[in-house]
């Protein structure tokens, strides 16, 4: 069947007939998802915050071994997980980024990236950083493309298009973060209303017509260079953060499951990151690295945790070698291994399917 349905895509999506005019939209594919759209933080991130006032912005070096050498809009190297994910799915270009003033046209067709470094699931996570744009404004970005995606191709062909397309939500690691500096913060409260926000996000993107949602959990956030700075520990040692990163995890979970029941037609996958990077790290030698909690791009910190990677900093020679790029981001080395388990990988790390099996579903 995915054969067949691999040649049947190669075909326009949809002949409308408008009038007595015969339209053929120009979205051809030689795969099965025909968009992909991309929400979330830094982690993810492709250019947005470079359109807003915020002091999250992601400066040379970073994207130091992107193509051309300059700065992408992405918080390391070169390529994010996402970017990995849409290569291996077999897209030629990347999602660009939806406050770009090129992002119109056809080129919405093929997928958009709302991502923007400093946000989170609630809207109060990342008001250091100033301007960032939330889910729920990511959410409501999404539908204005959805919009015009009706206006270019119909709203039969635009329906067709957006639920064979894929959706990659990275997305919650700041509301862990800046969760740890809540007064009194009682974790399942806490926790239960990130939940319950982010049910009521996706359960939007449902009606929008997304149904294959790929969601990553929280990464091990107690791993990154800069919490174990600030924290004065030599190795994972912010045991809070982390019991609040894996008691997140594991309500994700349990909501990502009730959707795939009650939102008829839907496949919500779910991504644990918090494991894949935790056996990253643990296990950080077989996987060819030399460092594992230590920022590539550094300027104060035993760790190099302690400063943003800014032109002041120094660079590692092999960006290959080390597993974070910065105090809070991974290298494309990283990314490439954890990009490798989601696609492919069983269901110790991904459920009920691998992006893989999602794509060709």
């Amino acid at each position: 069947m995915g054969t067949i349905w691999n040649k049947l895509m190669t075909i326009c999506l949809v002949i409308e007939i408008i009038g007595n005019h015969l339209r053929v939209p120009t979205i051809c594919f030689a795969h099965n998802i025909t968009a992909f759209f991309v929400f979330g933080d830094s982690l993810v991130e492709v250019g947005n915050n470079n359109y807003i006032n915020t002091l999250a912005k992601p400066v040379f070096p970073n994207g130091i071994d992107f193509p051309k050498g300059t700065p992408s809009g992405r918080f390391t190297n070169s390529r994010t997980i996402a970017d990995i994910i849409e290569e291996e799915l077999g897209f030629k270009d990347y999602a660009p980024p939806f406050l770009a003033p090129n992002t119109n046209g056809d080129m919405i067709l093929k997928g958009v990236n709302y991502a923007s470094s400093g946000s989170g699931i609630l809207q109060s996570s990342g008001l250091i950083f100033g301007g960032r744009i939330c889910m729920d404004k990511q959410v409501d970005y999404f539908a204005k493309t959805r919009q015009d995606i009706i206006s270019r191709i119909g709203a039969p062909a635009a329906q067709a298009l957006l639920r064979n397309s894929l959706y990659f939500v990275m997305i919650g690691s700041n509301d862990i973060i800046f969760g740890e500096y809540s007064l009194a913060l009682d974790f399942n409260h806490y926790v239960d209303g990130v939940v319950s926000k982010f049910k009521s996000q996706l359960t939007t993107l449902y009606n929008l017509d997304a149904r294959k949602i790929v969601v990553l959990s929280s990464l091990k956030v107690g791993f990154m260079p800069f919490e174990i700075d600030i924290h004065f520990c030599a190795q994972d040692c912010v045991s809070s953060l982390n019991k609040l990163a894996k008691l997140y995890s594991s309500k994700l979970k349990s909501l990502l499951e009730d959707h795939t029941k009650n939102l008829s037609g839907s496949t919500f996958v779910y991504a644990d990151y918090y494991a894949v990077t935790e056996d990253l790290i643990n296990n950080y030698r077989s996987y060819g690295f030399e460092k594992a909690n230590h920022a590539c791009c550094e300027l104060i910190g035993r760790h190099g945790g302690l400063f943003p990677c800014l032109p002041v900093c120094r660079i590692c020679p092999d960006r290959t070698k080390y597993v974070f790029w910065d105090p809070f981001h991974l290298t494309e080395s990283a990314n490439l291994i954890l990009a490798k388990q989601l696609l492919d990988g069983g269901l110790e790390y991904v459920s009920p399917v691998n992006i893989r099996q999602l794509a060709n579903s």
